[in-house]
């Protein structure tokens, strides 16, 4: 399964209400460091697809979820698990560890 695009209006039932664990990346188009973990993140939501779903949020189109979970830099990486944050992390971080993050966390 392919990353999913989630909006403001989409947040609470795609994140909060999701049965498994959800992964939101928080983005720009402009990003540098966005760009660099998004093949990472695609190659990860197929690979444990069933595991874990994840969502990107594009920062600029949507202000209010990223306003709302307090994001101050960008790429910014939430785990949610039963409609709560279990985990964070901030930057650009290779496809292995974003993985063990994930893992660990899930």
């Amino acid at each position: 399964m392919a990353t999913l695009a989630v909006t403001d209006e989409t947040f609470e039932s795609e994140v909060k209400k999701s049965d498994i664990p959800v992964v939101v990346d928080f983005w720009a188009e402009w990003c540098g460091p966005c760009k660099q973990i998004g093949p990472a993140l695609e190659e990860l939501s197929a690979e444990m697809d069933g595991k874990v779903k994840i969502v990107k949020v594009n920062v600029d189109d949507n202000p209010n979820s990223p306003a709302q979970m307090g994001v101050r830099g960008i790429p910014a990486l939430f785990i949610f698990k039963d409609g709560q944050v279990v985990s964070n992390m901030a930057g650009a971080k290779p496809k292995a560890a974003l993985q063990s993050w994930i893992e660990d966390s899930i």
